[in-house]
């Protein structure tokens, strides 16, 4: 059983991202993991890779979700990750 890494990509003063890091907080929170958020605003890597698509969820570093997080998609991902599958 692994704990999978999980990473919210944000930017300031984006109007997604608050629901996004809500959505995040539940879902691994009912899950026991933790998880970890990103700002791209210093990153030019990242915020040329995902600008038009922020907030990004990444899982184990694939990108799983982007700009409004489905919580029911997000969980299955997470708990295949667990499994190991």
């Amino acid at each position: 059983m692994a704990n999978p890494d999980v990473v919210l990509l944000t930017k300031a003063d984006c109007h997604l991202c608050a629901a996004a890091r809500d959505a995040v907080g539940r879902v691994t929170a009912g899950l026991g993991l933790s998880w970890s958020e990103r700002q791209l605003d210093a990153d030019d890597e990242l915020r040329d890779r995902y600008a038009e698509e922020i907030p990004v969820v990444l899982v184990d570093g694939i990108q799983r979700d982007f700009w409004k997080i489905d919580e029911a998609r997000l969980e299955r991902v997470l708990r295949r990750a667990i499994a190991g599958a």
